[in-house]
């Protein structure tokens, strides 16, 4: 793994193994000679070593979105050994989400460098579910399902993360043959590396998600129907009471086990963001004991990981007796809970700690993969100590991350992962010093003072659930709020535009790492992003008021954003759709799949399911190629309605025009072209030219 991720200077460190004195991870740093010695009690515990001296003593760092590696020749050394010791059992890491928001074109070798991130930053409990479908192919088959019957029961590829929860069937379908071997394959490399850097993964356990077909293969089945409510045709559930299921559950862990071996860690999830059919505590009690009973019939030493989502998600359902009767029924030492989303909202405050069971204290941050800059810093900063230290943690035994996807806000990831070794809050002062030392490899009170902004603004996490939208990626209306495009910032726009300033006076001083030159069109596209709200607000009224000459005025501006915009974005990978189709297209063995997989990474992004999808703009992205093949084209049509409307003086046809661009969305989704895969132009030139451009103005604007 050093050799991976520092191939120059591998041959500098020498790596020895370490008996931990509390049964938990622990590390040491040391010179000897002309070595660094890194002791680990693990593989994870080493790459911690490695990264904590990396970032320490070498002011590096590497991030999803920005790395420097800029090691002097000769390392520096280290004055006194350094001694770390986690109190934390488990690192729990990736959402069912993720799977599909950021990874579902990923090869091995893009895994191989997330494996190496998770062990570097404490990592030691992945989730890891791909290849799941080839396993129930597999027992399918054994269980006498053709081909035929099961056609329209696994999704595309873009759209598992649904499939694995029961909330929807065959969408983005049909699965080819081919993916299902491939993806057995790279599980398989998958769990041999984690294990081999000593992290037991998380593989999944059957929740009585079945095909429809199974209703005429065992028409006696005791099934249910159950409906997501998100467009997508009804799921079928095996109830646990028929003896079908504890049969599937082990037939599904014995087949797994052969394929992908086994850590004695399943996840399970009943119900997600599907109601029980009854709040009956007796009924959800005999539920959950015979889902672990499944379990515990395959593998004796079977632990059910839960993701606690839907006692946030559902609150008005999941009250304390139904929640502790969900999971009193399984014995606390074989079940974990994962406090999903704990500096939203920590569900363990309110169900006595999960009733004893053992927990995870987790971190969510990411919806959908938007890209908006945004994080609750001052809570992350405190958050997992606070809890370690509250009297009424009763088992708190990890803490972990649980967004729905990557490549994004690498400084929340990297703050939260500094509690593994560590049990009292962080200083943001002095560790977002340190955090810009390594990213920008200088010292610079300029950029400490931008952090300090970013940090009481796009990252103060006030109000808000998660990130607020731009109006650039919303379907075309007149309002300024959409479903899924809130605009509502939890702070004053123009209360960012002095870290911009900061951010491009550095550019003009010769800041240049990897990860200032991402910051620097983060900042650049938030801003801008931000701005577009006073556009609309202007083409609106002047729209309103029958003004034709402010309208077209207005509305041209605001096309001239987006064009703006997606120029920036185009210089950074980033930011840019050409991979994310190119990547999806590669896994295509035939011409047919290249098109169905470009057309799950189209949709999952845009309308999220057909024509008609209530999720539409969830996954929405500001990226170079959306925003001018996409989202720009989609206002342009909206603004030629507004201004033939203007021109006739005729009422505008919302609910046609509605209508009409769904339809155009849908052809988009299935069209095939290829975008740009490398970044074009320069980002430093890019944002200084547009902060030229655009600073006065905005400022004007808001002054306003």
């Amino acid at each position: 793994m050093i050799s991976r991720v520092i191939p120059s200077h591998a041959s500098h460190f020498a790596v020895e193994e370490l008996t931990s004195k509390s049964g938990k991870d622990e590390f040491e740093i040391e010179s000897k000679g002309s070595k660094i010695v890194l002791r680990g009690s693990s593989g994870v515990a080493v790459a911690s070593a490695l990264y904590y001296y990396l970032t320490e003593y070498a002011h590096c760092q590497i991030t999803w979105n920005g790395t420097n590696l800029s090691l002097p020749a000769k390392l520096p050394a280290v004055p006194a050994k350094i001694i770390k010791s986690t109190v934390y059992n488990y690192r729990y890491n990736l959402n069912y989400c993720t799977f599909n928001y950021s990874m579902s074109w990923w090869d091995w070798e893009r895994w191989q460098k997330e494996i190496d991130w998770m062990a570097m930053h404490g990592i030691n409990m992945p989730l890891a579910i791909t290849g799941e479908e080839y396993t129930w192919l597999e027992v399918y088959k054994d269980m006498g399902f053709s081909e035929n019957d099961l056609k329209d029961f696994f999704s595309g590829p873009a759209y598992f993360g649904w499939f694995w929860m029961g909330n929807l069937d065959g969408w983005g379908g049909p699965l080819p043959l081919s993916w299902m071997q491939s993806h057995k394959t790279l599980q398989q490399q998958i769990v041999k590396r984690e294990r081999e850097l000593g992290m037991k993964p998380v593989l999944p356990a059957f929740t009585g998600h079945v095909p429809a077909a199974f209703k005429k293969k065992f028409p006696n089945a005791q099934l249910k129907a159950t409906n997501w409510t998100n467009g997508f045709g009804d799921t079928y559930i095996l109830d646990s009471q028929d003896p079908l299921f504890a049969e599937i559950g082990k037939k599904f862990l014995d087949k797994q086990t052969e394929l992908y071996g086994t850590d004695h860690l399943y996840s399970a999830d009943t119900f997600n963001e599907n109601e029980p059919p009854t709040d009956d505590p007796e009924y959800l009690s005999k539920l959950s004991e015979r889902i672990y009973d499944g379990m515990r019939q395959a593998d004796p030493d079977a632990v059910w990981v839960m993701q606690g989502w839907l006692f946030y998600s559902d609150r008005k359902f999941w009250k304390a007796p139904q929640i502790e009767a969900l999971l009193k029924a399984v014995p606390d030492d074989k079940m974990i809970l994962l406090d999903l989303a704990a500096e939203i909202e920590p569900v363990w405050k309110r169900t006595g700690a999960f009733y004893g069971k053992p927990w995870i204290w987790n971190m969510l941050n990411n919806f959908g993969g938007n890209v908006n800059l945004f994080g609750r810093m001052d809570g992350v900063a405190a958050g997992p100590a606070q809890a370690w230290n509250d009297p009424g943690k009763k088992r708190l035994e990890g803490i972990g991350l649980t967004m729905e996807a990557i490549e994004q806000n690498p400084v929340i990831y990297e703050l939260m992962m500094d509690h593994t070794w560590r049990t009292t809050p962080i200083d943001l002062d002095q560790w977002l010093a340190a955090y810009a030392r390594n990213r920008y490899g200088i010292s610079s009170p300029e950029l400490n003072k931008a952090w300090q902004i970013l940090r009481q603004t796009v990252y103060n996490g006030k109000e808000i659930r998660d990130g607020a939208e731009s109006i650039v990626t919303g379907r075309p209306t007149l309002d300024s709020t959409t479903i899924w495009t809130r605009t509502k910032l939890n702070y004053a726009p123009e209360e960012l535009l002095p870290a911009w300033d900061l951010f491009i006076s550095s550019a003009k001083k010769g800041v240049k790492t990897d990860g200032f030159r991402y910051d620097l069109v983060d900042i650049t596209r938030q801003v801008l992003a931000n701005y577009a709200l006073v556009f609309q607000k202007k083409w609106v009224t002047a729209y309103k008021s029958g003004d034709r000459a402010a309208f077209l005025s207005h509305s041209k501006a605001f096309i001239q954003l987006m064009t703006d915009m997606d120029m920036l974005l185009a210089t950074r990978k980033d930011f840019m759709l050409g991979p994310w189709i190119a990547d999806a297209r590669k896994w295509g063995t035939t011409e047919q799949e290249k098109a169905l997989y470009e057309q799950n990474a189209r949709d999952l992004i845009t309308l999220w399911g057909d024509a008609d999808s209530p999720l539409h703009e969830y996954s929405n992205r500001q990226w170079s190629g959306l925003l001018s093949d996409f989202y720009k084209v989609r206002w342009q049509k909206f603004f030629t309605m507004l201004s033939t409307s203007l021109t006739n003086r005729t009422e505008a046809d919302f609910k046609t025009f509605e209508k009409d661009i769904s339809r155009w969305e849908w052809q988009w989704v299935n069209e095939q072209k290829a975008f740009s895969t490398t970044p074009t132009g320069n980002s430093m030139e890019a944002a200084l030219k547009l902060h030229q451009k655009y600073a006065q103005q905005i400022r004007n604007d808001y002054k306003k």
